[in-house]
């Protein structure tokens, strides 16, 4: 009804009546789970896709569980293979020919920082019961989201954050990276050496700095690795920061005169991985088009549209051209992009809130349906942005 009585602006993507995408995995409103929380993708050599996605919701309580699917034909169709229990934020990545999962192992306030290792391709996991088999930190809390894992020099490289400041939500998150040598013992705690963490200051950003989280480690055009955050901010939300660090990972560097940069969507979770062939750094995020600036939401949860965007240096960002789109912003997202590029195409997962016909999802953030997308010919967007 919304797209009968709300035309869309000329030049935005036709408004479909069902979800686009494939459909992974749906949940009802009326179940009280939502799903899934944090979508991760991952291709395997043999031509196999997995997915990742995380129960949350009224229906589940405290219990965490993520769900593993599997597509042998491209991501036309999906079958879920495995139930992981107290896994949650995790990102999935393949090292030396097996699956690994690393996030957390619950929620807020009560997540340990753990990694996990499958060597049937998602089927069985580990358990991180201690510092020998994946529990990476003895204390709590720990949060991320599926982001890049990215090797670089001889090491794994892979940012997140503790919950350990002051504060409650955004305060209380202190950004540190991760790393270890490529032919360690992942599931070792030993292996693993972390940054000093940098903390919330409230006087940042003019004093409109809510807090940092959600990371993307990258690698910069001279060789440096840096860490792009997600800004919390007011009231437009279109920031990043950039977070610089030391060869051996250890310490941090972060001005915030001049490393916070503008960033389409950067307000809310994005993904950034670097292309080769174009030489250019990709991301997908969540815009707040100008059409929804004065939206009743918060730009936070202004979540609608999925743009494509470039780099050439992680700090100047330029919109490429806009994915996915709805006119709702209330109970329509396309959030929590994560993306990988396969040839001449991003193949990418979302965390998609859209109506069913059974009450749509209970809002924009509580999404209804796990979407598996292909971008075609990505870089084709590339020639004709800079035509224009």
């Amino acid at each position: 009804e919304l797209v009968d009585c709300w035309p869309v602006l000329k030049d935005y993507p036709k408004v479909p009546r069902q979800v686009p995408g494939v459909v992974i995995d749906h949940s009802p409103k009326h179940t009280g789970r939502f799903f899934p929380s944090s979508p991760t993708l991952l291709p395997l050599p043999d031509g196999t896709l997995l997915a990742k996605g995380d129960d949350y919701g009224p229906a589940r309580g405290a219990g965490i569980i993520g769900r593993i699917y599997r597509s042998t034909d491209q991501g036309n169709t999906w079958n879920p293979i495995s139930i992981v229990e107290n896994i949650t934020w995790a990102t999935l990545f393949l090292h030396r020919g097996d699956v690994y999962l690393m996030g957390t192992t619950a929620g807020h306030h009560q997540g340990y920082c753990v990694i996990r290792k499958s060597t049937d391709q998602g089927r069985s996991w580990s358990e991180p019961l201690d510092e020998h088999t994946g529990r990476l930190f003895p204390d709590l809390s720990y949060h991320t989201a599926p982001v890049p894992v990215v090797l670089h020099e001889g090491r794994l490289w892979r940012a997140m954050e503790d919950e350990q400041g002051p504060g409650d939500w955004g305060e209380m998150f202190r950004a540190f990276m991760l790393s270890a040598p490529e032919d360690a013992n992942l599931l070792e705690a030993s292996s693993w050496t972390a940054s000093d963490r940098l903390q919330y200051h409230p006087e940042w950003l003019n004093g409109k700095f809510r807090g940092w989280l959600e990371c993307n480690v990258a690698v910069t055009p001279s060789g440096q690795i840096v860490n792009l955050l997600r800004v919390s901010s007011r009231p437009k939300g279109s920031t990043a920061a950039v977070i610089t660090y030391s060869k051996d990972g250890k310490k941090s560097t972060f001005d915030p005169k001049q490393d916070f940069i503008p960033m389409p969507g950067g307000s809310k979770k994005f993904f950034i991985q670097f292309d080769s062939i174009t030489q250019k750094y990709w991301a997908l995020s969540n815009p707040v088009l100008a059409k929804h600036s004065g939206s009743e939401c918060q730009c936070d949860l202004v979540r609608n549209a999925l743009a494509l965007s470039y780099s050439d240096d992680l700090r100047h960002w330029r919109l490429c051209n806009l994915v996915l789109y709805h006119p709702d912003v209330v109970h329509h997202a396309f959030q929590y992009p994560q993306f990988v590029i396969q040839d001449e195409d991003i193949l990418f997962v979302s965390r998609t809130a859209y109506n069913d016909g059974r009450g749509g999802a209970y809002r924009q953030h509580d999404a209804n349906y796990f979407t598996f997308h292909r971008i075609e010919r990505f870089r084709d967007m590339l020639d004709k942005t800079t035509n224009e």
